[in-house]
């Protein structure tokens, strides 16, 4: 075998399971209108939101069909008023974690509101027969308390807003399994993601669907030649048309086929980072 060049990488080991050289989580974020009722916005009955009694069916369908079991980041407060849709999740193979009680912004929290919600969340869990593995801070910020909360609860994992190269070992013994803003469906789709897309020099305006597709696939292709972990990122309410439907199975399609991707849910992925700690970076 020829020896490369000075000019050409020579390629690390594996950090993942053979035969695959990089990881991926399809995940999901906002389990029915939490947040609206927080927010006094929402003005309908409770348990009618269309995106879980519309959409979500379809996309479990999608994913079904892909063999994808995917992660569903869902507020405590939802799991009781969506039991359903939380026991079809479970039944299809797919992981409930927690993202806040009523999404709250995370970030700016106390360290008593903190407390105060986690006893509430996890009760709510166990009367809807969850078991919360990780968590997702809505807003991408953990604060110091939430690691030794995070800790005494017995969550394994957090999935904050970062770069791959920080997945590993966090405080307190936690996996850390980061989001990228720009694999979130809503920093292309939203404009209350506007100033986000400002601050890494892109015009303000709402981007498409398409343009979301093809920049995930390109970064779906780093991602398994740098081979790092990827957390893809879709909101239910916001797959509110077929085109937005189509590039979700589209990148549905793309990681499943992949013999070299690992697709799997968060608390899988954070288990084996857990179980090999030498082949990932310390925070």
């Amino acid at each position: 075998m020829p020896h490369p060049s000075n000019n050409e990488p020579i390629p690390s080991p594996s950090r993942w399971p053979l035969p695959y050289k990089a990881a991926v989580s399809f995940t999901m974020d906002n389990l029915g209108e939490a947040q609206d009722v927080l927010n006094n916005t929402w003005s309908q009955p409770i348990g009618t939101h269309p995106a879980v009694t519309t959409t979500l069916p379809r996309i479990l369908s999608l994913l079904a069909k892909h063999n994808i079991r995917a992660t569903y980041f869902a507020e405590a407060w939802s799991l009781g008023v969506y039991l359903d849709a939380v026991r079809e999740l479970q039944e299809g193979g797919h992981e409930v974690a927690w993202h806040g009680w009523q999404h709250e912004r995370w970030g700016i929290l106390d360290g008593n509101k903190e407390r105060e919600l986690f006893g509430r969340s996890w009760d709510a869990a166990k009367k809807a027969g969850v078991r919360y593995f990780g968590f997702r801070p809505p807003g991408g910020k953990a604060n110091e308390p939430t690691w030794k909360l995070l800790d005494e609860y017995g969550a394994k994992y957090i999935s904050p807003e970062g770069r791959a190269e920080e997945t590993g070992i966090g405080k307190e013994g936690i996996v850390v399994l980061p989001f990228e803003w720009k694999t979130v469906d809503a920093w292309w789709y939203m404009e209350k993601f506007a100033s986000k897309r400002k601050e890494v020099g892109e015009n303000e305006e709402v981007k498409t669907a398409r343009e979301f597709e093809e920049w995930l696939m390109k970064r779906l292709d780093e991602v398994k030649r740098d081979g790092g972990f990827l957390s893809v990122l879709f909101h239910p309410f916001l797959q509110a048309s077929e085109e937005k439907l189509e590039v979700l199975e589209a990148v549905a399609k793309r990681i499943s086929g992949d013999p070299e991707i690992w697709v799997a849910p968060c608390k899988e992925i954070a288990d084996w980072v857990r179980e090999h700690p030498e082949l990932y970076r310390d925070r």
